[in-house]
């Protein structure tokens, strides 16, 4: 089978059986593709159903000569084991020479938050135009923060997962696994405003609860503006992404006494190790404060 054939059909596998998002499908079959053009570069004659340990070894090696950080790497050998995992499902393989490869370890980056001060210079609401965008925009930034939604599920949340009564949401994470996350209460008046110029402007027949002005269904690289806007010229911060908010909401929490097990539950992780993430924070915040405050932190 010719390559673009099985790029076809790994794409297919990803869609409908890993039901990964349209994200996850891009980014594995580039990779795949990246691999194909690397292995076609060294040896002609070899194809990707009959590689090696050592040609996957090789191509990781001149990924990194090249300049490429571990993480990116790391990324991209996930990719491998899906598609090595796929054709051995398919029977055009039947060992996986993926299972030789090993994460190449690399310096951990602490996720960027806000503190409390500078948050609240963010969210305060005179910077919010008074009509139907600033009320969505608004909006936006605040159920990122106060839900710790992921940037996917406030683009397919629906106005029918919100529960004004309870105030909670209703969100399809990864996998689509479905959980419910409170939110603050002063969010309810804000839905409530914001649904109601909606309706206003015509567009209450879209299911989506966040929408463009025209009415239209938003997209990542539309919240991804929205936020950059309100967030370059408020903040020092050296990244102005959505996923800020959701790092801030979890540092948060843990800040105030929050248990991790329960982070973790309304974050959606699927592992309490990536929530633990949010404890070096806590802790590089503790050993500054025990140097400013204790007597002899400082003494040799």
């Amino acid at each position: 089978m010719d390559h673009p054939s099985l790029l076809a059909l790994f794409e297919a596998y990803l869609t409908a059986e890993r039901r990964a998002s349209l994200h996850t499908v891009m980014a594995y079959t580039t990779d795949v593709s990246q691999l194909i053009h690397y292995l076609s570069e060294q040896a002609p004659e070899k194809i990707a159903t009959a590689v090696t340990g050592q040609d996957l070894r090789g191509w990781m090696m001149a990924l990194a000569k090249g300049g490429l950080a571990h993480r990116s790497i790391n990324r991209k050998m996930a990719a491998l084991r899906a598609f090595y995992v796929f054709l051995a499902k398919k029977g055009l393989m039947v060992d996986r020479p993926t299972d030789a490869l090993k994460s190449l370890k690399g310096k951990k980056r602490l996720p960027i938050f806000f503190q409390e001060k500078e948050l609240l210079a963010v969210l305060n609401p005179y910077l919010f135009p008074v009509n139907f965008a600033g009320l969505r925009d608004r909006l936006i930034l605040e159920l990122l923060y106060g839900t710790g939604m992921r940037l996917a599920e406030l683009v397919a949340l629906c106005q029918t997962d919100i529960n004004l009564e309870d105030g909670t949401v209703k969100v399809l994470g990864k996998r689509d696994k479905a959980r419910i996350i409170p939110f603050p209460k002063p969010l309810i008046q804000l839905i409530t405003a914001y649904i109601s110029a909606k309706e206003k402007l015509g567009h209450p027949l879209t299911p989506q609860l966040i929408v463009t002005n025209t009415g239209q269904p938003t997209y990542p690289m539309f919240i991804y503006r929205i936020v950059k806007k309100y967030l370059a010229p408020a903040t020092r911060a050296s990244q102005h992404s959505p996923h800020i908010f959701r790092h801030t909401f979890a540092t948060h929490l843990l800040d105030n006494g929050a248990d991790l097990q329960a982070i973790k539950e309304l974050l959606g992780h699927a592992s309490l190790a990536a929530t633990q993430v949010y404890t070096h924070n806590a802790l590089t915040r503790l050993k500054e404060v025990f140097k400013k405050a204790h007597p002899r932190a400082e003494e040799s």
